[in-house]
């Protein structure tokens, strides 16, 4: 059993309390975010009331890979404290029909008295049932303590179960005129250091990173988590590439061995093309294109959702920004601003679109707004 924590000293009301709890538990399950995938990643803590004061006894978060889950994890550390003892857990706990033991019943037989869950699960097989399950077994359920931002912890998991996508978080280094790139479609250092550290963090967090072949093209990108101790947390690497003319000497094809890269295609695609790749490490994806030829978005989405992917991080240049945005695929975005302009022959930062598309959609709201050295950051989320 871990050591027993005291949260606090000063007496608070009961509602309080679970609020200041469940957020612990959220902060818990932020812990894993983009290694859990196909499931979520969940906090969750075992409290026993003493003397009017909560005791933490036991905490969790979903493992890597998705297995043991939070409540699991959490049980193990309290042990016999348990019994008792109120859960706090971000996402309804699961009575599932295949593989792994159920969570629900691990929760009972564990002796735990009350439960505060932040949110139901979205799966339409799962909703409502592990909830139910605890209530016929006793078991006090207190439902929706902190669920607006249980909603943001678990969108992608959200998003893929409502949309069968991942969510898609877009995110752009933009200069102080709105432009992202030097004339000719040239890089161009946009971003102080401590905003390329919080794109690293970016991607720590993400399940994939996608970007497309014009990126790959100009900038010979990495897309891998570059902060220190944190190498083993970079992304699946996704490509959108249709005629798969990605050139094996990129950064990207010479280490799809250490690092996973998928490259979404054509039907039609070079079959010759798709073996050099695929000998070199990658993985070729082939979805349908649109009437313009280009890759389907909404199916190559599809794909990645089927594939487990729920956090899909776009680090792609102004072409794949404004069809995402054109295409009412962006469920958020992460807007880096540097102080420095570019000029007017420097490339826009959505093509054809003005930034405004992107920073006053009705359909995105902005819930952080912050300095982060030199560069203003704003992260909207749809409303």
């Amino acid at each position: 059993m871990t050591a027993p924590a005291r949260v606090a000293d000063a007496p608070l009301p009961a509602e309080a309390w679970d609020e200041r709890l469940m957020a612990a538990a959220l902060s818990l399950g932020r812990r894993n975010l983009g290694r859990t995938r196909p499931n979520p990643s969940v906090g969750a803590l075992i409290v026993r009331h003493e003397g009017g004061r909560p005791i933490v006894v036991g905490r969790g978060f979903t493992a890597v890979g998705g297995r043991p889950h939070a409540e699991a994890e959490a049980l193990r550390a309290a042990g016999e404290a348990a019994r008792g003892a109120t859960l706090y857990v971000t996402l309804e706990p699961c009575v599932p029909h295949g593989r792994g033991a159920r969570r629900a019943d691990a929760v009972i037989e564990a002796g735990i008295a009350r439960a505060v869950v932040a949110m139901d699960d979205p799966n339409p097989r799962m909703k409502g049932r592990g909830i139910a399950r605890l209530r016929e077994a006793g078991v006090a359920v207190t439902l929706g303590v902190g669920i607006a931002a249980a909603r943001i912890a678990h969108a992608g998991h959200l998003r893929r179960m409502t949309d069968g996508r991942p969510q898609v978080i877009l995110k752009l280094a933009v200069s102080a005129d709105g432009k992202s790139g030097l004339p000719g479609r040239r890089p161009a250092e946009i971003s102080c250091e401590a905003s390329r550290a919080e794109a690293h963090m970016l991607r720590a967090t993400a399940d994939a990173v996608l970007v497309g072949s014009g990126t790959v093209a100009a900038d010979d990108p990495r897309l891998n988590c570059r902060l220190p101790g944190m190498r083993d947390r970079s992304p699946v690497r996704v490509v959108l590439d249709g005629r798969l003319r990605t050139p094996l000497e990129t950064k990207l094809v010479r280490t799809a061995k250490e690092i996973p890269l998928w490259l979404i295609a054509r039907q039609d695609a070079d079959e010759e093309a798709e073996a050099r790749l695929k000998a070199a490490g990658g993985e070729v994806i082939r979805v349908a294109a649109k009437a313009d030829g280009k890759v389907d978005l909404a199916a190559a989405l599809r794909y990645l959702g089927a594939r487990g992917i729920t956090r899909l991080l776009v680090e792609g240049g102004p072409i794949l920004s404004a069809a995402l945005i054109q295409s009412d695929l962006v469920d958020e975005a992460v807007i880096v601003q540097s102080p420095n302009s570019l000029g007017r022959d420097a490339i826009p930062a959505l093509e054809g679109l003005p930034l405004e598309a992107l920073t006053a959609s009705p359909k995105l709201k902005p819930i952080e707004r912050r300095m982060v050295g030199a560069d203003e950051l704003v992260r909207l989320i749809r409303s």
